[in-house]
């Protein structure tokens, strides 16, 4: 309801609005990675239900009432699906909940399948961090700097796996998961003047 015209009660739906929809979206689905094998379909719904409500709530608050800037949702979308799947699990625990821990494992054709994922991700996360951002420069810079970010998380990902693993292996989860990391810790100074090499820092 953020583009709700008090005027003439309607709700104006553009590219903006359906992006920021996309972002809602995004952050029920980080706390539904701390819920993997642990919750039914039923409870997952009541879980985005409520998760859904909450990110418009602390999404008013951050952007508007803080007047904080955060182009690419670190702080609204990704830090907030953290906790609030964190929260969840906590509130879901129950002491035999370890033996249903295979459930949440992985298997050969589901990395298969992130991975695919992972790759998409990367190279449409410059989309995703500039795409609410100041148009022009704003966007401009945010696009290059989440560039640079990911660039530096890949190199460090696969020289930290390599090295942690027997043999010089790469681990399919490592890569899965940190190669994107860049990306998400870019996201509130996407659109910053930190120059490239302090998107390089921020990717590492």
């Amino acid at each position: 309801f953020h583009s709700l015209d008090y005027t003439d009660g309607k709700i104006k739906i553009g590219v903006e609005n359906l992006i920021n929809a996309d972002f809602c979206v995004a952050g029920c689905l980080i706390a539904y990675g701390a819920l993997l094998g642990k919750v039914s379909p039923v409870q997952l719904l009541v879980m985005t239900l409520f998760g859904v409500t909450l990110f418009a709530v602390e999404e008013y608050i951050i952007l508007s009432v803080l007047h904080a800037k955060d182009a690419g949702g670190s702080m609204v979308i990704h830090t907030f699906g953290a906790y609030y799947g964190l929260s969840i699990s906590w509130v879901l625990y129950r002491p035999n909940l370890d033996k249903s821990k295979h459930l949440n494992g992985s298997v050969y054709h589901s990395d298969v399948f992130a991975m695919i994922g992972t790759l998409f991700l990367w190279m449409f996360w410059p989309s995703f961090n500039s795409a609410i951002s100041d148009h022009g420069d704003g966007q401009h810079r945010a696009a290059i700097n989440t560039y640079l970010a990911l660039a530096s998380s890949v190199l460090t990902t696969f020289a930290i796996s390599s090295l942690s693993a027997k043999r010089g292996k790469l681990d399919m989860v490592h890569i899965q998961n940190a190669t994107l990391a860049g990306g998400v810790a870019m996201g509130t100074a996407a659109e910053f003047m930190i120059t490239p090499y302090g998107s390089l820092i921020v990717g590492f």
